[in-house]
C-alpha cells in the first residue's frame, strides 16, 4: 500500500449524516483504503439546526492508496455532483492486475449508483468509465499505459461547466500562480467546438498544485449543475499569514464565507484551515468560536 503523505490540498466530500457507512463502503470497495473518525460534534452548545448531530462524527478521514480524503458528516444542505470528482488511475505499475481491479471497483461503485459512461474503450483510453456511486460521489476509472511517468492512484478532478464553462485554462493558471511547486502537465484541447466547449478550450489537462497531481477539463456537454459545496478542496495552511494569503486570493463570494469556507470567482468551494486544526479544536469552546468566524483566525480559537 502506498504510504500516505501530508497533502496541502485535501478533497472534502459532504455526507448526509452517513459518513461512517460511506467510509465503510469505500474501505470494502478499494484494496488500499482505511478510515478513522477524526472529530465529533460536541454533546452540548450546538446551534438548533445541528442539535441532532450531538456526539456524532463531524469528519471521517480516509486514506485511499496514500491519498487523503475527508467526509464531512452533516445535514442535507449540500450534495456532491460531477463538477468535482475523483479520477482513479489503474496503472499496471501500481497494480499488476490493474484491469481486473478496475472491473472490481466499477462493479462495486456502480451498484446502487449511476453509470454516466459505461466501462468500455474510448478514443482517449482503451478502458474507461465514469460512475456516480450510491452516495452521489463521481469517479472516473481509467486504465493507463505504464510507459509514461507515474501518477498517483487518486487524482482530484475538476469539470468546468455551467457558469464556469470554458474557463478551465484561466482557472488552473490562477491556481498554479497561487501555490508553489506547481505547473501544467499534459494538456489536450478541443480541436473544434463540442457542445458548449469552444475550439481550443481544454478537453483534458493534468497539473500539479503544491506537488500534488489534479486533472481538469471544460465540459463537452451542457450540464444541469455548477460547482457547489458538496465537494470542496481543503487547504492546510502554515500559520495565519498563509491563511490570509490564500483567503485573499480565493474568496470572491462574500456570502459564501463561513467557518473557513469560501468560493473563488469560478464558483469552486475551498476551505482554508490551519495546519494544526486538530490541536486547535481541542481547545475549550473551540467549536463555538469557529462557528462565529468567516476566515479562520488562529488567535480566536
Amino acid at each position: 500500500m502506498p504510504a500516505a503523505t501530508q497533502q496541502t490540498i485535501v478533497p472534502n466530500i459532504w455526507s448526509n449524516s452517513v459518513a461512517e457507512e460511506q467510509a465503510s463502503f469505500y474501505a470494502d470497495t478499494f484494496r488500499d483504503c482505511s478510515f478513522e473518525i477524526s472529530a465529533r460534534y460536541p454533546e452540548h452548545g450546538l446551534p438548533e439546526f445541528q442539535q441532532g448531530m450531538a456526539g456524532k462524527p463531524v469528519t471521517v478521514d480516509i486514506s485511499l492508496a496514500g491519498t487523503q480524503l475527508v467526509l464531512i458528516n452533516a445535514g442535507p444542505e449540500f450534495e456532491p455532483n460531477p463538477t468535482v470528482n475523483l479520477m482513479l488511475n489503474f496503472d499496471p505499475v501500481l497494480y499488476e492486475d490493474a484491469s481486473k481491479y478496475q472491473d472490481e471497483v466499477f462493479a462495486k461503485l456502480s451498484d446502487g449508483g449511476i453509470v454516466m459512461m459505461g466501462l468500455d474503450a474510448y478514443p482517449f483510453s482503451e478502458k474507461y468509465a465514469w460512475v456516480q456511486d450510491k452516495f452521489g460521489v463521481s469517479w472516473q476509472l481509467i486504465l493507463t499505459n505504464p510507459e509514461g511517468s507515474p501518477r498517483p492512484f487518486v487524482l482530484p478532478s475538476l469539470m468546468f461547466c455551467g457558469a464556469a464553462q470554458n474557463k478551465c485554462r484561466q482557472a488552473v493558471e490562477s491556481y498554479i500562480d497561487l501555490f508553489s511547486n506547481s505547473g501544467w502537465g499534459t494538456v489536450a484541447e478541443y480541436p473544434q467546438p463540442t457542445g458548449p466547449a469552444v475550439a481550443g478550450s481544454i478537453m483534458f489537462s493534468e497539473f500539479q498544485l503544491a506537488g500534488q497531481w489534479l486533472t481538469a477539463m471544460d465540459s463537452g456537454a451542457d450540464q444541469p449543475f455548477d460547482f457547489g459545496e458538496g465537494m470542496s478542496l481543503m487547504i492546510s495552511a502554515d500559520g495565519q499569514s498563509e491563511i490570509d494569503r490564500y483567503w485573499s486570493a480565493l474568496s470572491a463570494v462574500p456570502e459564501a464565507e463561513q467557518c473557513g469556507w469560501c468560493k473563488d470567482s469560478y464558483g469552486l468551494s475551498w476551505q482554508v484551515v490551519p495546519a494544526n486544526m486538530d490541536e486547535l479544536m481541542t481547545r475549550p469552546n473551540a467549536y463555538e468560536h469557529m462557528m462565529q468566524m468567516k476566515k479562520l483566525e488562529i488567535d480566536k480559537f
